[in-house]
């Protein structure tokens, strides 16, 4: 076991030798956190992003990616960006609205019909204001567009109204939007980092937990709950982030790469994401999962309405505006 284990430790520690020598000759390195596994499709469009800047800056910057809260949870990874370290995140508006609270809006229940119309937010002058709030705090956002998909619900049973989830234990990501939102259905929530979601299921820490289908298959939420409900409560988009030093502290040549490749990483997440919804359906009923899709969103919609009021914090009005440039 000793023999095992040093080989492991040399193996690891040549690994990160290697690696550090090999971005020791690029003139900026950048380590690209997340915290989902390496089959989903925002880990693939991580990999195409360190691919396409590797290779388009000429080996000026060198990017690795590193999945599964290596560096840390997503808060952390945020506290190290905010600090001026040369890492990213892929992260979302819940966890920038630590920062500016406004963009939390964006994490809203039943915010959008259509994914499209996210656009509509991308390209409007209150995101721009936004942006260059998320700057002031230290955040560069190197891409908003990047579609991580609905967000469903997995337990041990059909959830098809909000009477179904009454007191039930659902585990969430560490931020208002999903506390609220979940309250507001009559849910009990719990956060719970998302390393640790698969134990908390199995041992019943909590009965149910959320997110779209690519990590609920990519985390084999599967192995220890059997249902899955289409709630479709939350239309998510992930966003690229680095630090707003850090990004200044690139030639002007580089942060063009970097804004041009993390739009190009929004797309190709999104063409994936989209891409793979109908694989996923059938590789959890292919596993002997029960996919409902009969849920009641009328139901869920009228349950939720009163997140959008439970945000003193927010710019008077914001719920109104985000729903005019939607409808635009």
């Amino acid at each position: 076991m000793q023999k095992t284990l040093a080989g492991l430790a040399l193996g690891t520690a040549l690994a990160t030798f290697a690696w550090a020598q090999g971005v020791d000759a690029a003139d900026y390195t950048i380590r690209l956190a997340h915290s989902l596994s390496a089959t989903e499709p925002a880990h693939l469009a991580a990999e195409f992003f360190a691919a396409n800047v590797n290779e388009r800056s000429g080996g000026r910057i060198e990017m690795a990616v590193f999945p599964g809260e290596q560096l840390g949870s997503g808060k952390d990874v945020n506290e190290m960006i905010r600090q001026g370290a040369n890492v990213m995140n892929i992260t979302d508006a819940g966890y920038l609205s630590d920062y500016v609270p406004d963009i939390g809006i964006l994490n809203g229940p039943y915010l959008m019909a259509d994914y499209r119309d996210f656009q509509k937010i991308v390209d409007s002058e209150w995101l721009a204001e936004v942006d260059a709030q998320l700057q002031e705090a230290g955040i560069r956002v190197v891409s908003y567009n990047n579609l991580f998909g609905r967000r469903h619900m997995i337990a041990d049973m059909p959830i098809r109204t909000p009477a179904d989830i009454e007191g039930v234990t659902v585990r969430v990501p560490p931020n208002q939007m999903w506390l609220a939102t979940f309250e507001a259905m009559g849910a009990r929530p719990t956060t719970v980092q998302w390393s640790e979601v698969y134990n908390a299921l199995s041992q019943n820490v909590v009965a149910a937990a959320e997110a779209p289908l690519g990590s609920l298959w990519g985390s084999k939420l599967h192995e220890v709950k059997d249902t899955i409900s289409l709630t479709g409560h939350f239309t998510a988009f992930a966003h690229f982030t680095m630090s707003e030093d850090f990004f200044q502290s690139l030639p002007e040549d580089l942060q063009t790469i970097m804004l041009e490749e993390g739009k190009r990483a929004g797309e190709e997440m999104t063409r994936l994401t989209l891409e793979k919804q109908d694989e996923y359906i059938g590789l959890f009923e292919d596993a002997g999962v029960t996919i409902v899709e009969d849920v009641d969103i009328p139901a869920f919609q009228e349950a939720t309405a009163s997140v959008y009021e439970a945000f003193p914090q927010w710019t008077p009005g914001l719920h109104a505006k985000i729903q005019a440039i939607l409808a635009q």
